[in-house]
Formats: C-alpha cells, sequence, structure tokens
C-alpha cells in the first residue's frame, strides 16, 4: 500500500509540474526566461537636435550644411541679403527655419550683430516693433533663438516681450545659453512659451582641432543622456564644422536619432 500512496504522489507531482511548464510556455516565456536569464533589451535610441546658425548671407558652408544626410534647424538672420532665400532653400531641402535673432552682449560691439538688433536701450515699443517685424522677414519659421545675447538674455523686462510674440506667433524659443545668467526658462513657463536649451557649441572657436574636439564631446555627451541640442555656425568655421558633423553622423548609426529642436521643445509648468 505504501508503494501505490507513493506512486500516486510522484504520479500527482509530476502532472502538476507539466501543468505549471505548459502555462510558462503558454504566457510567451522562452527558454531563457524558463531558466531564470534576463530577456533580451534593446538599446535605448537616444535623440540629438544640431543647430546650424548664421544663415541670411550666403556664408561659407551654407551649401556644405544643406547637403548634410540628416533633418537639422537652420537659424536665419533676419534682415540680410539672403535671409528670405535661405530660409526658403531650407524649408525645400526638408530643414526646420527658425529666427536667429540678434541681440545684445554683454561684451562686444553694437556694429557686430547686424540690422534690427534687440539691445538694451530700445524701448519695450521698439522690441516689439523689431521682433515681430524680424519674424515677418523669415519665412517658415517655427522657432527662434538668440545671436549672441549674453546681455539681453539675462534681462527679463526684455526677454518677457520677445518671448510674449513668439507665444502669439507660435513659436518656441531656444535658449543658444551664451550666458549663465539667462532668464529663458524662467520666463518662459511663467508665459506658457516652448522652450529649450543649448547644449554644446561645435565650433566657438574655428580651428579643426577645437571642432573635432567639441563633435567628440558631442559623442560622449550623448552616452549620458537622453537628448542633446548642440549648435553650430556657417560663417568662418562653416565647412570645418560641416566635416565635422559629416565624420561623426556614420559613428551615431543605430545610437543616436536625429531629429529637430521642436521635437525635443518642452511647455514647462511655472
Amino acid at each position: 500500500m505504501c508503494r501505490v500512496r507513493w506512486g500516486r504522489m510522484l504520479a500527482a507531482a509530476l502532472v502538476l509540474w507539466m501543468a505549471m511548464l505548459a502555462a510558462g510556455t503558454g504566457a510567451g516565456l522562452s527558454s531563457a526566461q524558463a531558466e531564470g536569464d534576463e530577456p533580451e533589451t534593446k538599446p535605448v535610441v537616444k535623440k540629438a537636435a544640431i543647430v546650424i546658425d548664421d544663415f541670411g548671407n550666403q556664408m561659407q558652408g551654407t551649401q556644405e550644411m544643406l547637403d548634410l544626410p540628416i533633418p537639422f534647424t537652420v537659424a536665419v538672420m533676419p534682415f540680410l541679403p539672403t535671409s528670405r532665400e535661405d530660409a526658403e532653400l531650407a524649408h525645400a531641402r526638408g530643414k526646420d527655419v527658425i529666427i536667429h535673432m540678434p541681440m545684445e552682449p554683454v561684451k562686444g560691439k553694437k556694429s557686430w550683430l547686424g540690422p534690427g538688433a534687440i539691445t538694451a536701450d530700445l524701448s519695450d515699443e521698439e522690441i516689439r516693433k523689431r521682433v515681430e517685424a524680424a519674424v515677418d522677414e523669415v519665412p517658415h519659421a517655427v522657432g527662434m533663438n538668440n545671436h549672441m545675447g549674453s546681455k539681453v538674455t539675462a534681462d527679463k523686462r526684455i526677454m518677457r516681450i520677445i518671448l510674449q510674440v513668439c507665444k502669439e506667433r507660435q513659436l518656441y524659443f531656444l535658449d543658444s545659453r551664451t550666458t549663465g545668467k539667462s532668464v529663458i526658462g524662467e520666463l518662459a513657463a511663467e508665459l506658457g512659451v516652448p522652450t529649450a536649451a543649448n547644449g554644446l557649441f561645435f565650433d566657438d572657436q574655428y580651428t579643426m582641432e577645437h571642432i573635432m574636439k567639441q563633435a567628440e564631446l558631442f559623442k560622449k555627451k550623448l552616452d549620458k543622456q537622453e537628448t542633446l541640442i548642440a549648435i553650430g555656425h556657417v560663417g568662418p568655421p562653416g565647412k570645418k564644422t560641416a566635416f565635422a558633423l559629416r565624420k561623426i553622423i556614420p559613428q551615431l548609426d543605430g545610437k543616436a536619432e536625429f531629429v529637430l529642436v521642436r521635437d525635443l521643445v518642452k511647455l514647462e509648468q511655472p
């Protein structure tokens, strides 16, 4: 009797084990999971947005930049000889266009800014007039960023007016981060203007050595961050920066997706 009872117990245990195994298979468990191994997970693809400043005057590197095989955002300075032409050309190439609004820096000459610049000595009415004129000047614009502007972007009076115009015209504002004292993030949250901030300049120095060093830093930052916005320029460093970008683009294949700035802007809560 004991042997019979023992045999029945073993048979029942075997049936129970087979039922549990079948349930696991029905739930889609792999053999690796059944053995306790972790399931494979795909690596997270980072998002990188490139902005190229200073379009509007057929500067060096204009064509080389437009030929890059990635989506990027073209920042066009208003009131220059080819502002409209460059904006139209960039739009036709499938790039996003934003207004590269000249703003007064802490150091430097006002003459460096070009026509229609926002300076700290302007009245509220004149600031609004110039910003609205710049928006009208650059076709297809979906946003705005600052050209220079370390003085203006730290001034709440001026930036409030600029951001209010952006809100009325349904533009986001990209803070180029030319000063650590910027008030853009705070005011944009208060006014309900979508915003984002630059995380790296490729060519704040014009040497090929520096630009390639910044390109490597760009890749390292993406190893640690989910998203990154970086700015380059046409003009004196234009061809060098285009060369550096063309070199790192294939190196990021499968690791980072190149997107437009508008894909990364956020509407912060005050």
